[in-house]
């Protein structure tokens, strides 16, 4: 039995093996060589903690390291990658795809001067008496010569859908057909029966052009180019009068040798030339340009391209965006700082009160506080939104300042410095029931001798409080602040609920906020900037908060270790 769960186990390493360089090679063949790379040392660490008898400890870490490796590292890797690129909105795909794409899209196409005008007919197979997208395209030649489209094939695909597709023209002898007075009426094939359904030459099927385009035309033949005989390419191209004709056309781009200048040299390399101008585009900062008929250049699609530290160096030197950067880092520095204050202070004097023996029905009051670290935090932050908060009919301007102080309402979302007062006040809230808890816990474990000793001495409660109670709660709580402070320094969820980082800075090309934190920016940047998505910027952003965070990580060990010093 050993024997063969021993035999399985082998094969099962084999098949996984196996399937993992597989899967590796692929992702290095579609051009994702950080995580084709990160598989590869994966599966070489696993092989040897379970080939090597001295790692045989290591395999209980197999689950772990994998994790490690898919949702840490990799990430981490990414993010630094994109970090010195302009990915984003525009350049979305790599320079082959974008040249490919340029080469091949239906899109990039034209009809020239000396085209052809080809009638066609459309056939399509019935389910009772509804049609269906099953079709034929029969297509008459100028010389009066019939062809039936074959089958269409897929050139490039996105997404599982078909970007380009081409078909032949196949002889119309090749198939079954039924004739009326001369005219084809059905195509038969395997068994199938096609019946004549639309021409834009005939007016009585014009009650199934709007089928013919919304089902056939648009979503299939817009994106297919028809070869015939001769080589010509044919495709679907509205007319004057509003109808699909089959035209023949060409591709508006073409790769072709040119000289140009890169470095202040010239040197011949394969460019993209206009096929209408014949002149080369122009590529400049991942960008393809075309020339107008003035000369000026015109984007036409751009690339993911390597630009350096220019994300990180426009941080600091473009004052649309230093100006703002500056104002949501300090913000962003003093939200977590107060935040961290208001609810230690908050915490710490309900606990003192809550820790006094003397008062009655503690677990009632510890009960009724811990309440807001109970209920989840986007549902108390959607009450404080629109329960308190609301300029029209929240509780706060509705009852109090028009009601009982009869004011004018306070702009909570709209003014800068109110919309922060409301993020504090809410984060205050829901951060004191944690102060609380943990200050409370420290309080119950200082002993009481030391109090009676201090009350000997002649120590008042104030000096009791600072020279015995703050520097030993300090010991338990200080790292536990810093670590507040770092959530707080990345509480993403409060300020995107409550304000949205709003209200906005004016002047600024990019979607900051008066109320951002640099990780609300960040994600703004990255999803939801007015000018389109930036993941290189935001990347950018990112290392930056991962160095501020790891700084206060640090400064979390030197201070835990500073206040160890005091049981000494």
């Amino acid at each position: 039995m050993k024997k063969f769960l021993k035999i399985v186990g082998w094969i099962l390493l084999a098949l996984f093996n196996a399937f993992s360089v597989w899967g590796a090679l692929f992702l290095f063949q579609k051009g994702f060589y950080e995580l084709s790379v990160t598989f590869f040392v994966l599966i070489v660490l696993i092989d040897y903690f379970i080939f090597n008898r001295k790692s045989y400890p290591f395999r209980y870490m197999i689950p772990a390291m994998i994790l490690l490796f898919i949702l840490v590292l990799y990430p981490i890797i990414f993010t630094i990658k994109t970090a010195f690129t302009n990915y984003g909105t525009g350049h979305i795909m790599t320079r082959q795809e974008v040249v490919d794409r340029l080469l091949t899209d239906p899109v990039y196409t034209y009809v020239p001067k000396d085209a052809k005008e080809y009638k066609y007919e459309v056939f399509v197979r019935f389910d009772g008496i509804e049609p269906t997208e099953d079709f034929k395209l029969l297509v008459i030649t100028q010389n009066g010569e019939e062809y039936v489209m074959g089958d269409i094939k897929s050139v490039r695909m996105q997404a599982g859908q078909m970007l380009l597709g081409e078909a032949d023209l196949e002889d119309v002898s090749t198939y079954d057909l039924i004739r009326e007075d001369g005219k084809i009426i059905a195509i038969i094939e395997d068994g199938k029966t096609y019946n004549y359904f639309y021409s834009p030459e005939d007016p009585d099927t014009a009650l199934n052009e709007v089928f013919f385009k919304s089902k056939i035309g648009f979503p299939i033949l817009s994106k297919v180019e028809i070869i015939d005989l001769e080589g010509n390419r044919l495709s679907m191209r509205f007319s004057d009068d509003g109808t699909l004709r089959l035209k023949s056309i060409r591709h508006l781009y073409r790769l072709s040798l040119a000289e140009v200048i890169e470095k202040g040299k010239n040197v011949i390399k394969t460019v993209l030339v206009n096929d209408i101008t014949n002149k080369p585009l122009l590529e400049e900062n991942g960008t393809f340009y075309d020339f107008d008929e003035s000369g000026e250049k015109v984007p036409i699609m751009g690339y993911i391209s390597y630009v350096g530290s220019t994300n990180f160096v426009k941080i600091f030197t473009d004052p649309t965006i230093s100006g703002p950067f500056t104002k949501i880092f300090l913000w962003n520095f003093t939200y977590a700082a107060l935040s961290v204050l208001f609810t230690f202070a908050i915490g710490l004097s309900f606990a003192l009160v809550l820790n006094n023996s003397a008062l009655k029905g503690r677990s009632v009051y510890r009960t009724l506080l811990i309440i807001p670290w109970a209920i989840p935090a986007f549902i108390s932050v959607l009450i404080w939104r629109n329960g308190f908060f609301n300029e029209t009919y929240g509780i706060i301007n509705k009852f109090i300042v028009n009601g009982i102080l009869n004011k004018e309402s306070i702009q909570w979302m709209t003014n800068p410095f109110w919309a922060k007062v409301a993020v504090l006040v809410v984060n205050t809230w829901l951060g004191f029931p944690y102060m609380m808890t943990v200050s409370l816990g420290a309080l119950q474990s200082i002993p009481d001798e030391l109090y009676e000793a201090a009350s000997i001495d002649g120590a008042s409660r104030y000096q009791s409080f600072w020279k015995i109670t703050f520097p030993l709660l300090m010991t338990t709580v200080a790292p536990l602040l810093v670590g507040s402070f770092a959530f707080n320094f990345n509480n993403f969820v409060n300020i995107y609920l409550l304000t949205g980082g709003g209200p906005a800075i004016p002047n600024t090309s990019t979607p900051a906020g008066a109320t951002d934190i640099l990780i609300s920016y960040t994600y703004k940047l990255a999803f939801e900037a007015g000018r389109g998505q930036d993941f290189g910027f935001a990347s950018a952003i990112s290392i930056l908060i991962f160095f501020i965070v790891a700084g206060i990580s640090f400064v979390n060990f030197r201070i835990s270790g500073s206040f160890e010093e005091v049981n000494r």
